[in-house]
C-alpha cells in the first residue's frame, strides 16, 4: 500500500463536518492530513491517532491567530491560500466554534464572500453570452465568424464552469446560515 493517498472534498460549503469526520476516522487508521490538494486533501501513512479536525477561515492569518488556537489545544496542519486554515486537536479538545452566533458569524463571512465572487463571474458569464448572440447576429466573414465563435463559446464555457465554483458555494453557504439561524 502507498504512503500517500488522496481524498474527495465533499465541498466545505456542503459538507465541512463530514470532512472533518472523515479526516479523524482516516486517522484513526494511520493516515494523518499532509496538504490541501485540487478538490480534496492529501494524506500520508502516519501512526493511529485519536483526533478531531476543525477548519477556520482568516485571510489575515497571523503569528498571534495561530497562538489563539495553539493556547486552546488545536495544532494547526495547513493551510489553502493563505486563507482555509485547518486545525487538529486531540479527542476531547473544546470546538474552536463553541456556540451559535460566532458558528453564523463564521459562515455568514463566506457566504459573503462567495456572493461578491459569484456576482462577478455572473456579470463575465451574462458578458460572454451577450458577446456571442451579438457577434452571431452580424454578418461578418465565415472564417473570422467560425474562429471567434469557438473563442466566445469557450470563454463562455470557462466563466459557467468559475459560476458553478463560485455559485454553489454561496447557495451551500446561504442555506447553512438559514438553517443555522432558524433551528440553531
Amino acid at each position: 500500500m502507498g504512503k500517500t493517498k488522496f481524498i474527495m472534498s465533499g465541498g466545505l460549503a456542503f459538507d465541512e463536518e463530514k470532512d472533518m469526520e472523515r479526516l479523524a476516522k482516516l486517522a484513526r487508521k494511520g493516515w494523518k492530513f499532509d496538504r490541501f490538494a485540487f478538490m480534496g486533501y492529501r494524506l500520508k501513512k502516519a501512526e493511529h491517532r485519536e483526533v478531531q479536525y476543525s477548519l477556520d477561515y482568516c485571510t489575515e492569518a497571523d503569528s498571534d491567530y495561530f497562538s489563539y488556537f495553539e493556547e486552546a489545544g488545536w495544532d494547526h496542519v495547513g493551510s489553502s491560500g493563505n486563507y482555509i486554515h485547518l486545525f487538529c486537536a486531540s479527542k476531547g479538545t473544546a470546538p474552536i466554534y463553541s456556540d451559535r452566533e460566532t458558528t453564523i458569524e463564521k459562515y455568514d463571512n463566506e457566504k459573503k464572500m462567495m456572493k461578491k465572487w459569484t456576482l462577478i463571474m455572473l456579470l463575465v458569464t451574462f458578458s460572454f453570452m451577450i458577446f456571442l448572440f451579438t457577434f452571431n447576429s452580424f454578418p461578418v466573414f465565415s472564417n473570422v465568424k467560425a474562429v471567434m465563435n469557438s473563442v466566445l463559446t469557450i470563454m463562455l464555457g470557462l466563466s459557467l464552469i468559475g459560476l458553478i465554483f463560485t455559485g454553489l458555494p454561496y447557495l451551500g453557504y446561504l442555506y447553512r446560515v438559514n438553517k443555522l439561524r432558524r433551528h440553531g
